[in-house]
């Protein structure tokens, strides 16, 4: 009976481990909503990051751009 219930206990604790699920607070929206916490808040950085990742993807461009790996778009 011991050895079924490791591999279900490693199992339950894994799925309790991955949950991501939290209850934001009212008076916590606020910090939320703040325009230093959106990832897009500097578009140097922003236009560098396209670029690298366009340039590095070789199928399909990124972003809705066409081009190949070369970074010569």
């Amino acid at each position: 009976m011991k050895v079924k219930f490791i591999p279900v206990l490693v199992l339950a604790v894994g799925l309790a481990a991955t949950t991501g699920c939290q209850h934001v607070r009212p008076w916590q929206r606020g910090t939320l909503a703040d325009p230093i916490m959106r990832a897009d808040r500097d578009p140097l950085g922003t236009g560098e990051s396209e670029h690298i990742y366009f340039s590095r993807e070789d199928a399909n461009g990124g972003r809705g751009v066409g081009g190949g790996g070369c970074g010569c778009n």
